[in-house]
């Protein structure tokens, strides 16, 4: 944890110093060490959160960017009597998750169910063979509304007409009635070999954090035959001035 009451001010661990955890009001000391991030750590072995994880630089500088009343938002779960800390909470009852571990499907949909109005940011710099592989055509165009997006190294299409065929005719982009078709400068097909399959379920935002401007939005196109997964690049300024208020 990054704060807790000590004399009922949200504060953050400094050496020597004991406090009061925010949600199940139980002893926490400072953890002040030189090689792990200055948290503080509950006295008892007593889960205080079951969806706690370890935090990182890469978690405390996401939450920089978020004013100091938003961060670490306290909730109480009454059906199994357990607290949950929300990494950010907004003015507009928005929750911001900033997840560096793997999570089950189970994990996330109950998650998703208990915050409801919830926003992932996801630290896609360790992932394994991920890999971003070309621009393609707006995915939610209506000159594409007739037909299926295909998973391939490069992107090929079927006509929803045939969608009831078992073989159907595999269309490039340079097909006579794809050629005019233009890219999209901020749509993006891509691979990810070992992929966490839980962020395909989400039902809510899922944003990877690769490092640098931008954030990529794992999105989902409904189709006929079977979904199709591509990314959706949004600037990091973008996304921090619409969630940060």
């Amino acid at each position: 944890m990054q704060y807790a009451l000590v004399n009922n001010v949200r504060t953050e661990p400094f050496k020597g110093a004991s406090g009061i955890c925010g949600g199940c009001g139980k002893k926490v000391i400072a953890k002040c060490g030189n090689i792990k991030l200055h948290h503080w750590a509950h006295t008892s072995t007593d889960k205080c959160d079951s969806w706690w994880e370890n935090e990182t630089e890469w978690h405390r500088e996401w939450k920089s960017h978020f004013p100091v009343e938003t961060r670490e938002v306290t909730f109480h779960d009454p059906v199994i009597n357990e607290y949950h800390r929300a990494d950010v909470h907004n003015k507009n009852g928005i929750t911001i998750e900033f997840q560096n571990s793997a999570l089950t499907v189970e994990e996330l949909t109950s998650r998703n169910a208990f915050y409801n109005k919830i926003v992932w940011v996801v630290n896609g710099i360790k992932f394994k063979g991920f890999e971003i592989i070309e621009n393609i055509p707006d995915p939610i165009s209506m000159e594409l509304r007739d037909y299926d997006f295909n998973d391939s190294v490069h992107l090929s299409f079927t006509r929803k007409s045939e969608a009831r065929y078992r073989m159907v005719e595999m269309l490039s982009r340079q097909s006579k009635e794809l050629r005019h078709i233009e890219l999209c400068a901020f749509h993006y097909s891509f691979l990810w070999k070992y992929n966490h399959k839980a962020w395909y379920t989400s039902t809510k935002p899922v944003f990877i954090d690769f490092g640098g401007k931008y954030l990529y939005w794992l999105r989902c196109r409904i189709q006929e035959r079977h979904d199709y997964m591509y990314l959706k690049k949004v600037s990091k300024a973008s996304f921090l001035g619409k969630y940060s208020k």
